[in-house]
């Protein structure tokens, strides 16, 4: 199974996009690359489990998820590293896309929810239906709809808000 560094690129290539998604809901701006990176390494660490069989994005979501997940739990030691490199990102981001501060501030009300219901709507927004997001949690169907529906309401509040400190 000599798989090369050429074989896990083309391999991840179309996963990057999910992997940015991710980085860019679970950490603050000043961090995102860094988690890009910890997503990265471990879909390369996980990627001799993969079984050719599986849906190549599913077994690619799970384990980004799951090191996200991981990732935020040690996120309080990491928080409130820079603000002045934040507001650069910001300014930057907001410059090159018209949409920036309405999906900066999306993203920020995603950061604020808890991490399962932060990787429910990621997955959600990404397209996968609900039967996939309830396999990949351990929930039924009917969960994940009623968790999304709260989750969509709380993350349009949160958006309308955003000027009080989203």
């Amino acid at each position: 199974m000599g798989r090369t560094k050429d074989d896990f690129a083309n391999w991840l290539a179309p996963h990057l996009p999910m992997l940015h998604r991710t980085a860019r809901a679970f950490a603050q701006p000043a961090d995102q690359h860094d988690l890009l990176q910890e997503l990265t390494l471990a879909l390369w660490k996980a990627r001799p489990r993969f079984d050719d069989v599986s849906v190549a994005a599913a077994f690619a979501y799970r384990v980004a998820h799951n090191a996200a997940l991981t990732w935020r739990r040690g996120e309080t030691r990491r928080r409130l590293r820079g603000v002045a490199i934040e507001a650069e990102l910001l300014m930057r981001d907001a410059g090159s896309d018209p949409q920036g501060p309405l999906l900066e501030r999306l993203y920020a009300a995603i950061r604020r929810l808890e991490p399962v219901e932060r990787s429910l709507i990621l997955l959600s927004l990404d397209g996968i239906s609900y039967a996939e997001i309830a396999r990949l949690h351990g929930l039924t169907e009917t969960n994940v709809g009623a968790r999304l529906t709260r989750i969509r309401q709380r993350v349009s509040k949160l958006v309308e808000g955003s000027g009080d400190g989203v």
